[in-house]
């Protein structure tokens, strides 16, 4: 079920969905008899494909999603964390990527995103002295754990070994949320991960029974004060951004049909 999760996700992905679109559209286009059929799904690819990776739209995408939870203030260590904070137990940080690449240093190593749910997690860490970490995150066989890539990160950053736990036999959130539920039972949490993955995340660790307080870090549409001419170009950046929207919006999706939110 994994598997056929992840094939037919693929290819319902803006890039893969077009570029499939264009295929049909050329193929159709060698015979004489289907040239009306073949230009439109040519239109349709072109068309798609222009709008996934413009700004304005992939922006007009994401940001609801983004903005469904306020970002966690700037707060000084030994400042008093508001109530909701204070109160977690646990931060959780979600897995994302790395490379296995010899000789990189760990957060070298981090994707953009995961480099960025880590150094969100550590901050929160440091005003919560009495919390722990949880990182998490699966690896290929003969190499580094994501959890374990991660760990290596925080504890470049001052997060004490005995104070992180990890989570590594893991394949996605909905795992996660479930290994997690059986390591450490009901207790409120502190729930790092992108901004645009955040809903449905929230979502499936509430379903499991955890007391969630949303921490959404590496935005991706937010919002700047004078817009420039830029802000209605094109870029692979915006096809990214459109993607997420998509895939988070699938998920949702996915989830409503199986009964878990």
């Amino acid at each position: 079920m994994f598997e056929l999760k992840k094939f037919i996700s693929f290819w319902l992905m803006p890039l893969p969905f077009c570029l499939t679109l264009l295929t049909v559209g050329l193929i159709l286009l060698m015979g004489t008899r289907r040239a009306r059929l073949a230009r439109g799904f040519l239109v349709a690819g072109v068309g798609l494909l222009g709008l996934f990776g413009n700004k304005m739209v992939s922006v007009a995408l994401v940001r609801p999603i983004e903005s469904t939870f306020p970002p966690i203030p700037e707060l000084m260590v030994g400042q008093s964390p508001p109530a909701d904070l204070a109160r977690c137990r646990y931060v959780v940080v979600l897995g994302s990527g790395h490379s296995d690449t010899p000789g990189f240093s760990a957060n070298n190593q981090l994707s953009s995103a995961g480099l960025a749910r880590i150094v969100e997690g550590v901050r929160l860490l440091k005003i919560l002295p009495e919390a722990r970490l949880v990182v998490s995150g699966g690896g290929e066989p003969g190499y580094p754990t994501h959890a374990a890539v991660l760990g290596r990160v925080a504890a470049q950053l001052g997060v004490e070994p005995e104070r992180i736990l990890r989570i590594e036999n893991v394949r996605d959130t909905e795992d996660e949320a479930k290994a997690l539920r059986e390591l450490i039972g009901p207790a409120p949490i502190a729930l790092v991960t992108t901004a645009w993955h955040l809903p449905r995340a929230t979502a499936l660790f509430r379903t499991v029974g955890f007391e969630v307080l949303p921490c959404p870090t590496a935005f991706t549409a937010r919002p700047h004060p004078n817009a420039s001419w830029n802000e209605y170009s094109w870029s692979v950046e915006s096809l990214e951004r459109s993607t997420a929207a998509v895939r988070e919006r699938i998920g949702f999706i996915w989830l409503r049909l199986r009964g878990k939110v």
